[in-house]
């Protein structure tokens, strides 16, 4: 971008368009016409610590040195700033030393840290920033600017910044459609979108970040405000990408780049990562609504045992309680669940029960009394109880804002806890409501002591609500790992629970939307994410399923589900050669659960999203920019679906390097599409050279045996490539105290020798003893092999594939010509 830009932007009549969400200006109405409202030039700035206050007389903007790549802007119309106060934003971030100067010149006031800079123009107040380099990342269109909520009280608040011809858009969560989001527009507003379509808007999650992306260069906006919010990528006008919102603060963080994936990672340091899951919440998952009664149950997990399919959970929907009370059972349908539980529990599944928020309204409930005499359901304005009609009938609503309820709620899991119960899976907390959509406008909610309606609470919803659940369920099993899964939340969510894409369709569109949408989530920094496999409503055929089984192998979270006026939907329900197949996956999903669980390490401790769309390996290359097939899964395995029906070959694009078919070891040359075969058992799949891939045996669930050996995968490399592997004990936090094992490989190949290094950290010690090296693609007949000074004599070279086994322990292995 041209320097001149920064005084020279672009003015955004964003009310003109007749689509847009305002529509209050009608004096007829009696509702006072709104204004809109700009910043004028800046007159002064003030400075404290991190923190510069400029003002134009009456409004101030505040803007915080955050980290040396990140700076946050706020706007106080008025020259009042709200409270801080994040639900995005953990309060235990430890800050991160920053270096930062104000400059002021003739034109602009600039703050400069090591990385960035931060202009803010004395002509007109537009805001820019550009790398240490000067060149210009982001730069308003036009100042901010607020319209007075005469309705509410409040402002509408806007910003806009100029929008580069090829600057191209990633993020904002679970969207269903296209992955790069240049040319359209989306609202955040947590909604129950049964069976969505292509393109519909909103879904399930507000999450407001995006990257952007120009002439290389990449960065980040989080607007965080939790109101109901808008995103224009240069919809209304090409020229301008503009954010807005209902209500609350004009708040923003830019995030630098110049990499995706930098942004993404920098976007974890102020929003979190996800905590380590266990283990066999990475495994295979069945649920169906519903499974009841008992013999069902059972009769759906002695099918996995029986057919030799690997399957770590199982679910019970909505029937297992008493007419939906949750926290109850149908003793009619479970008569005995604790021994049931246990029963499961000795066959290897792990029990997951859903949790609505909604309480019915009956004094002889014991929790909907004791949630009453308490006050804690939400409350309208004039201080009746909000009530609606879910499942269980008449409904009250617990105020997941107040911490007081969070803690009760979090309580009520203790007997479910105590009979073995697993994991806990939150569903219609967007909040939904039968026929109303949601709660009304004047709900009120204590919101951490930050009082609000429900425009305010509605997109925290349910992220507060399974908040709770994750911190009860944490205090309850002591030191053991809860799961949880939430259908709804907001920025932040990705600390307390995994998501899945909601109720999906069974068709091939579906197929491929969750693929881009859980690329999208995983870039949007909610990296425990997966789809209905199979589709939610509708039928699929064999084919359909062992294609959404293939893709469900290589997403974080693998869990097929259906709608109980379908069909039988386990893996092996379509017959041969289906059942097969799809057991071949899920074993191979069990085989690759050391490096499935090593690149979710990689997220929770550096914060790297798990899947990786191709335009995070490749930015520089604009067509890139507009793949949404390929993706890889942490930096080794490159997984392309196939999304249509008979289908026996594709085009596979391959980023530069080379890169081995898992499946018979052949090389490829990356930087170009390759026509790949794609018969029925098989998917593309690809593993970059100089990869090392661990592998367990095939279990029928996690802990199902003694890890005796684990299997080193070893693709061998012209070039010096690094890969990790990391082992705990699967189940505990003791992880959080060191008692964990990163393993670092280095591996780098000549013409007459490979070497392999091993470099370890943490205090676990795995039980195992030995590797078994598989070494693939040498290109030379091997002679001699020296681990740590010492020959190894016995070895195989078949297909050119070297094999031996050696003790874990070891620290240099050289391969000789």
């Amino acid at each position: 971008m041209e320097e001149n830009v920064l005084n020279e932007a672009i003015e955004i009549p964003i009310d003109d368009d007749p689509n847009s969400f305002r529509h209050l200006n009608n004096p007829a109405d009696g509702i006072k016409p709104i204004v809109k409202k700009y910043l004028n030039p800046p007159k002064a700035v003030e400075q404290t610590g991190n923190k510069f206050y400029f003002t134009d007389g009456e409004a101030k903007v505040e803007a915080i040195v955050v980290t040396n790549e990140i700076i946050r802007i706020r706007l106080a119309p008025h020259g009042v700033f709200l409270e801080d106060f994040s639900y995005a934003i953990p309060k235990d971030v430890k800050p991160i030393k920053s270096e930062f100067t104000l400059i002021e010149t003739a034109d602009e006031y600039r703050i400069s840290t090591t990385s960035i800079n931060c202009h803010i123009s004395k002509k007109n107040f537009y805001i820019a920033f550009s790398d240490k380099n000067e060149y210009v990342t982001s730069v308003d269109s036009t100042s901010m600017h607020w319209e007075e909520n005469a309705q509410f009280g409040g402002y509408y608040v806007y910003g806009s910044k100029v929008c580069h011809p090829d600057e191209t858009f990633f993020g904002l969560g679970d969207k269903p459609t296209e992955l790069n989001l240049r040319g359209k527009r989306f609202t955040n507003w947590n909604t129950d979108a049964y069976s969505y379509s292509w393109g519909q808007d909103p879904l399930y999650r507000t999450i407001p970040f995006y990257v952007s992306v120009n002439e290389g260069i990449a960065h980040g906006i989080f607007f965080d405000n939790t109101f109901k919010s808008h995103f224009d990528f240069g919809l209304q006008q090409s020229d301008s990408t503009s954010f807005w919102a209902d209500g609350g603060e004009m708040q923003y963080y830019y995030i630098h780049g110049p990499h995706i994936m930098d942004v993404v990672k920098r976007y974890h340091v102020i929003t979190g990562t996800h905590p380590m899951p266990p283990m066999w919440a990475l495994g295979y998952h069945q649920c169906r609504w519903s499974y009841y009664p008992e013999t069902k149950l059972r009769a759906v997990t002695k099918g996995f045992r029986a057919n030799k399919i690997p399957c770590d959970g199982i679910y019970l929907d909505i029937d297992y309680m008493d007419g939906y009370r949750c926290f109850t059972w149908n003793r009619k349908y479970f008569p005995d669940p604790k021994k049931m539980i246990a029963d499961l529990a000795a066959d290897g599944f792990k029990t997951v029960v859903i949790i609505d928020p909604g309480i019915r309204v009956d004094d002889s409930y014991e929790i909907f009394r004791e949630g009453k005499e308490k006050k804690y359901f939400c409350r309208r304005c004039d201080d009746y109880f909000m009530e609606g009609h879910v499942w269980p009938g008449r409904c009250q609503f617990p105020d997941f804002t107040n911490p007081e309820v969070r803690t009760w709620w979090g309580g009520l899991f203790d007997e479910l806890v105590e009979m073995g119960v697993a994991g806990v899976w939150n569903d219609m907390n967007e909040p939904a409501v039968f026929g109303a959509g949601t709660f009304p406008d004047d709900v009120r909610h204590q919101y951490d002591g930050h009082r609000g309606s429900h425009r305010k609470a509605h997109n925290v919803y349910g992220m507060q609500m399974v908040r709770a659940t994750y911190e009860g369920l944490r205090k309850l099993m002591k030191n053991k790992r809860p799961f949880t899964i939430t259908r709804a939340g907001y920025s932040g969510l990705q600390r307390y629970a995994s998501v899945w894409t909601g109720d999906n369709v069974a068709s091939w569109e579906h197929l491929a939307i969750g693929n881009i949408q859980c690329q999208r989530l995983s870039m949007s920094g909610v990296p425990f994410c997966g789809t209905d496999i199979g589709g939610f409503s509708g039928e699929p055929d064999g084919e359909l399923f062992t294609r959404w089984i293939q893709l469900g192998t290589f997403s974080p979270f693998m869990r097929a589900h259906s709608a109980g006026d379908t069909k039988e939907r386990e893996p092996w329900s379509f017959g041969e050669p289906f059942t097969s197949i799809n057991r071949k996956f899920i074993e191979l999903r069990y085989r690759l659960l050391p490096y499935l669980y090593s690149t979710f390490w990689e997220h929770h401790r550096y914060g790297f999203p798990i899947l990786r769309p191709v335009v995070m390996q490749e930015q520089h290359v604009l067509k890139n920019h507009y793949r949404q097939d390929e993706f890889t899964y942490g930096d080794k395995l490159l997984i392309c679906p196939v999304l249509h029906p008979g289908q026996t070959s594709r085009k596979v694009y391959l980023p530069k390097g080379k890169w081995y078919n898992f499946w018979d070891n052949t090389v490829v040359e990356g930087g170009d599409e390759v026509e790949v075969a794609t018969p029925l058992d098989t998917i593309p799949l690809f593993v970059k050279a100089g990869s090392v891939i661990p592998e367990y045996p095939v279990q029928q669930y996690v802990g199902e045996k003694e890890i005796e050996e684990v299997k080193l995968n070893i693709y061998y490399s012209d070039y010096e490539a690094n890969s990790f592997m990391f082992e705990d004990y699967g189940e505990t936090f003791a992880y959080e105290q060191d008692i964990y094992l990163e393993k670092k490989f280095a591996v780098n190949g000549t013409e007459a020798d490979f070497v392999i290094q091993q470099s370890l950290e943490g205090l676990y010690n795995p039980r195992y003893e030995n590797y078994a090296f598989s070494i693939v693609g040498l290109p030379f007949r091997p002679l001699n092999i020296m681990i740590d000074n010492k020959w190894v004599t016995n070895f195989t070279f078949i297909n050119n594939k070297l094999e031996f086994r050696h003790n874990k322990k070891f620290h240099t292995v050289k391969i000789m010509k």
